[in-house]
């Protein structure tokens, strides 16, 4: 079976949707705050936290979940609280909150099909998927009692 499409679907590399010196600031607090990731790591991730965000912002009411390295990129980003707001505002339309799940929430689909759900809001969006950036997705269970950055996992 053939499928055609009335036009052809771009990919957007994610990381031209943040101002340059925005990019610059979030990769050096990723790669401060975890000196295992390298700056081209860093910027990397980055730019996948850019695509989440936005993604998220296209899918309300809907459940995607960052990969622990993503989650890194967000928190980064949640910390520049006004380069954030700006960002959503400018990419979304709308601020987009971060809202852990409670400890004993799980994802009533699994965290295999949460995965495979959130890569595909990525390129329905039209971002490419840096997939070596997405091999697990972060326990983000009520910041500093769960998530990936939390003091309690290292």
């Amino acid at each position: 079976m053939t499928i055609a499409l009335e036009r052809p679907v771009s990919t957007t590399d994610p990381i031209t949707l943040i101002d340059p010196e925005v990019t610059d600031r979030l990769t050096h607090r990723i790669t401060t705050d975890h000196p295992e990731i390298s700056a081209p790591m860093a910027r990397r991730i980055v730019g996948q936290a850019a695509a989440f965000i936005a993604a998220s912002g296209q899918q309300p009411g809907q459940s995607l979940v960052p990969s622990e390295l993503v989650d890194h990129g967000w928190h980064a980003f949640l910390l520049h609280t006004v380069d954030y707001a700006e960002f959503c505002q400018r990419v979304v339309g709308r601020f987009v909150h971060h809202v852990p799940t409670d400890e004993d929430e799980e994802t009533a689909s699994g965290p295999q099909a949460t995965r495979e759900r959130t890569l595909a809001a990525f390129r329905a969006a039209g971002f490419a998927v840096d997939e070596e950036l997405w091999p697990n997705l972060a326990k983000c269970t009520q910041c500093h009692a769960g998530c990936t950055d939390s003091p309690k996992n290292g």
